[in-house]
């Protein structure tokens, strides 16, 4: 078996897996089983098995964010306009569609373990994640917040993981919830059909009047915080 096969039959069982049964119940027993390899085979590609969760998403976020940076930098980088917000959405979209899947519920999957990502204790994988790809997430989130500057920078930071959590449910239920709108009406609905319906419903939550009435949470700003050992806590 080639290298290059073995490493992705391995992510490919890693990621089903923690998809499945979550980060802390997956072991790599579980894995090497799945994948028809040995522990050595996951010890010698990915050390550990912190490495191989980052690995898995990884192998999604990486070329979303290529292709989102580049996007951002083609459309926003040099003119210096403001953007709509919904077209920033569109946006997410769009490189989400770009990628091409290697099945047909590469999405799906990612979108479950996004959810994962922010509901188990992992904190190596947020860590790692800020590391990795936080720059241009912070760079988008800027263009958020001048498309929304009507909204205090706390409120907006739980609007976007409302946001976040909306697509983390609709996506990793995908196939249940289409099945379930076929049968109702009897017409099809795409992935890509439910992902642009999702736009004008975010954007309007992300836009709608600010709630806070506390004006030590509408002054608050934000403080990047150094990193600390809870940043690398294990699981």
């Amino acid at each position: 078996m080639a290298q290059s096969e073995t490493v992705e039959r391995i992510l490919d069982a890693a990621e089903q897996l923690f998809a499945e049964r979550g980060f802390a119940e997956t072991s790599l027993r579980l894995i090497t089983s799945k994948a028809n390899v040995n522990l050595a085979a996951v010890n010698y590609h990915f050390g550990s098995k912190k490495s191989l969760i980052q690995a898995v998403f990884s192998r999604f976020l990486d070329p979303y964010c290529a292709c989102l940076e580049s996007e951002l930098d083609r459309r926003y980088g040099k003119s210096g306009n403001k953007a709509d917000l919904e077209e920033l959405l569109y946006l997410l979209v769009d490189q989400a569609l770009a990628i091409k899947p290697r099945h047909g519920n590469d999405l799906s999957i990612f979108m479950r373990l996004l959810g994962l990502a922010f509901s188990e204790s992992q904190g190596h994988l947020k860590k790692y994640l800020e590391e990795a790809y936080g720059r241009v997430f912070r760079r988008y989130m800027e263009l958020v917040a001048v498309a929304a500057p009507a909204i205090p920078p706390l409120e907006l930071f739980w609007r976007a993981h409302f946001m976040i959590g909306v697509a983390a449910f609709s996506m990793s239920g995908i196939k249940a919830l289409k099945a379930m709108a076929d049968n109702d009406f009897g017409v099809h609905t795409s992935t890509e059909q439910v992902l642009r319906l999702m736009v004008p419903f975010m954007a309007s939550g992300m836009l709608a009047d600010s709630a806070m009435t506390d004006q030590a949470l509408v002054s608050a700003q934000f403080k990047p915080r150094k990193s600390s050992s809870q940043d690398a806590q294990r699981f």
